[in-house]
């Protein structure tokens, strides 16, 4: 599949804003923040996030099949997070493409070398493709419902200090 990552355009949030078809797939893609239904006009604005990069996976014939972001994270490391594949480009590896692209963009744009993300723990699919990018779990840093997954450890606090070691 021949792709591109590019700044998203109005016509790839109309595209995204059908793939998000009730609030629970709303909410486990873009957050609490994000309501449903929204409009798909004000998806820029949805899910503007301080100091975020907003990305479409383009295919060949330059149609947006994928999107994500990322922004700064904890400790120096670049997050990434809302990632979606279009359910007709879902199980061909658009996902993958997606993720590699988006990461490299992400430490090529930022200077981070962690590269963190949070992923529901039942998206086996998601968190399959995560660990073979090289991502693994910090539970202390994770939730009940979410796991929170890094390209590197993150160090843990330092009880005397309360800072990180």
């Amino acid at each position: 599949m021949k792709t591109t990552l590019r700044t998203p355009k109005k016509a790839d949030y109309e595209a995204i804003a059908t793939w998000i078809s009730d609030e629970k797939a709303c909410s486990r893609w873009a957050g609490p923040s994000v309501p449903f239904p929204f409009v798909s006009e004000n998806l820029p604005e949805l899910l503007a996030v301080e100091g975020c990069s907003s990305y479409c996976l383009s295919g060949i014939h330059n149609n947006c099949v994928g999107f994500g972001q990322f922004w700064p994270g904890k400790l120096g490391a670049v997050h990434i997070g809302r990632i979606i594949i279009s359910p007709e480009a879902r199980g061909n590896g658009a996902g993958r493409l997606l993720c590699e692209k988006l990461i490299e963009k992400a430490k090529q744009s930022t200077g981070a070398s962690t590269v963190t993300l949070r992923v529901y723990r039942d998206n086996h699919a998601a968190c399959s493709l995560y660990s073979s990018l090289g991502f693994f779990v910090i539970e202390s840093e994770s939730t009940y419902d979410l796991l929170f997954m890094s390209t590197t450890d993150i160090p843990p606090f330092s009880a005397a200090s309360g800072f990180r070691v």
